[in-house]
């Protein structure tokens, strides 16, 4: 008869070995990727890769194709030229199982304006059924919402409302984060608790993109980059 602590150890063993399987093939390529808008070239023969427990801050002015190379990520538009992979796999042929893995955060919010906090959290919760047992009244509480739980998003500041979207974050079971400005309009204590979780996530296996115009306190000694620049007088027809 096999020793029960024979056998558990190697249930054990084989569990770490998917994991680590699963987390080294957890990355996203990105490979020389030329976006171009309206005829001007953004950027041309981008190339970077983000593995698992990476946080990369896309870095850049205005105008120079931040929040366009999330769209190319996320397959809202394509690239002129190259292509993004995840887990080896095209993001255009293989979108479906992307998507899965995915949670965008852009400069709208992306929460429902007749539900109240609560109840679009219980909404995106439906979404992501092995987060079920997550209380949501504490994940309200996390992001600086006790006692506006019931309100209903049309009545909340530009911040609260932000801050609802945000909360999304601790209740999704995605690898890969984009979020696009994640900063803005929440205080110094939003910032404090959003940075944490960023890093939380990455600790955990988690890859994280993001962009900001704000000082950061945790994130700048963690964080790799991606910087854009404008490019001058390129032009695609």
């Amino acid at each position: 008869m096999v020793n029960i602590k024979t056998a558990l150890f190697f249930i054990a063993l084989l569990i770490f070995y998917y994991l680590f399987v699963w987390l080294v093939n957890l990355m996203l390529n990105c490979k020389n990727l030329t976006c171009v808008r309206e005829g001007n070239v953004l950027f041309k023969n981008l190339t970077f890769n983000v593995q698992a427990g990476d946080i990369f801050q896309i870095e850049g002015e205005n105008g120079v194709g931040k929040t366009s190379l999330f769209r190319l990520i996320i397959g809202l538009s394509l690239p002129y030229s190259g292509e993004i992979l995840w887990q080896k796999k095209n993001t255009v042929s293989d979108s479906g199982s992307f998507h899965q893995k995915l949670l965008y955060l852009g400069h709208k919010s992306g929460i429902k304006a007749d539900l109240t906090a609560f109840e679009n959290l219980q909404y995106f919760q439906r979404m992501h059924q092995s987060y079920d047992g997550v209380d949501l009244w504490d994940v309200l509480a996390k992001v600086g919402l006790v006692g506006y739980e019931d309100v209903i998003i049309g009545q909340l500041s530009a911040g609260q409302q932000r801050r609802v979207a945000l909360a999304r974050l601790w209740i999704n079971d995605c690898p890969l984060w984009l979020l696009d400005e994640p900063f803005t309009t929440i205080d110094k204590s939003g910032v404090a608790v959003l940075e944490k979780l960023i890093v939380q996530h990455a600790k955990n296996g988690g890859l994280v993109m993001f962009t900001t115009h704000q000082e950061l306190q945790i994130l700048p000694n963690l964080v790799s980059k991606v910087v854009l620049t404008k490019l001058e007088q390129a032009h695609y027809v």
